[in-house]
């Protein structure tokens, strides 16, 4: 059983709690795409639950599926952090986004918000 964290709070950008559908793969392989879900979304990462364990540092691509936008979101983003959550199946993997476009940053941002005021 993890504690929950009190700490200072050292993200920029609030998340909110979602299950979005994520396809990642490893960058530069062309390995075959995973498909997952979302934790929380932010606009400058997400928390996402995968199936191996990821070296920090790891690039992945994502395209993640919102609900405000009927084509998926292509983004770039690095592994801050992957812990077993459970033995050999499923991790927490942090991500922070390396590169968001104006117009994928305003659907993010839009969910995010949404989702904070649905609470």
């Amino acid at each position: 059983m993890s504690k929950e964290y009190t700490g200072a709070e050292k993200r920029k950008h609030p998340r909110a709690n979602g299950r979005f559908i994520v396809s990642y793969r490893v960058i530069p392989n062309n390995s075959n795409a995973d498909i997952s879900q979302t934790k929380n979304l932010s606009l400058g990462g997400m928390l996402l639950t995968t199936n191996c364990q990821f070296p920090v540092g790891t690039n992945l691509a994502l395209e993640i599926r919102l609900p405000f936008d009927p084509d998926p979101i292509m983004i770039i983003a690095k592994v801050l952090e992957s812990k077993e959550i459970s033995k050999d199946i499923i991790y927490d993997t942090r991500l922070i986004f390396l590169a968001v476009d104006e117009k994928h940053r305003k659907i993010i941002g839009e969910t995010v918000g949404y989702y904070l005021k649905k609470g």
